[in-house]
């Protein structure tokens, strides 16, 4: 059977940034599809006479509709990875018509102190909606942890230390290393980091049920171990009938 490509919006790659031999980005030009920061949209190709994709989260905001941007780690196994690893600008891809996913703000409850705690590719997400007003208005307070194995692996620096300029007074970033010593990340993992009393000392704030709303996002050991040590704190997850202060989205 061949592919219904009017299921899909066809895109154009307008640019590509590599940060290391196996972390990149694509811009991609598709205005049609729209999304609220926090979602993920799906990347595919025309593979084998079918459309195989995967999602990848928007790490652009809705102020900047286009092009998209996706963060991704090359992968050299399965069929679509190490074709979208060789995608230059000029080349096309496909994306779905709509985004998806509830990692977004408008799921969390009120708090005083915003927790972004993130691993690897992770970080796209947060790039996308602490780029809108909304955080700000919402939150005293807003801690984004990033964590990576390696140094060079802590992409978007430029964004980041821009989001800092622009909020000075309520954003603090804390980045984790964990198979390196560095001269300003925490050595380690988030969770221990937590327990042990590194990372309230760090952000100079507590991590309590009274002030802080959590957002998790990262591969499922992070989530599921640092969901364990916050809930031993009196933390619950969120939902939506009992809201709570831990929101978790795997991301892997």
């Amino acid at each position: 059977m061949p592919i219904d490509y009017s299921k899909w919006v066809k895109g154009r790659v307008v640019a590509r940034r590599d940060w290391t031999d196996d972390l990149f980005s694509l811009q991609v030009d598709a205005p049609e599809v729209k999304f609220t920061p926090g979602q993920f949209g799906r990347l595919a190709l025309p593979i084998d006479d079918q459309m195989v994709g995967r999602p990848y989260s928007f790490v652009n905001s809705p102020a900047e509709p286009t092009p998209h941007e996706f963060y991704v780690v090359r992968v050299d196994v399965g069929p679509l990875s190490p074709r979208l690893a060789r995608l230059e600008a000029g080349d096309t891809v496909y994306l779905a018509p709509r985004a998806n996913g509830f990692f977004c703000l408008g799921e969390v409850p009120p708090g005083e102190t915003l927790w972004g705690l993130s691993t690897g590719t992770a970080l796209g997400p947060f790039m996308s909606f602490l780029r809108t007003p909304e955080p700000w208005s919402r939150f005293k307070n807003i801690v984004f942890v990033h964590a990576c194995r390696l140094e060079r692996e802590l992409s978007y620096q430029d964004v980041i230390q821009g989001i800092k300029a622009a909020h000075p007074d309520q954003f603090q970033y804390i980045p984790f290393v964990s198979r390196e010593d560095t001269a300003y990340a925490i050595k380690g993992r988030i969770p221990d980091a937590i327990s042990d009393g590194r990372l309230e000392a760090r952000a100079g704030l507590r991590l309590d049920a009274a002030t802080a709303q959590c957002m998790l996002c990262g591969n499922p050991d992070m989530v599921t171990d640092t969901t364990l040590v916050l809930e031993a704190r009196g933390l619950k997850k969120n939902k939506r009938k009992e809201p709570g202060q831990i929101t978790v989205e795997t991301y892997w």
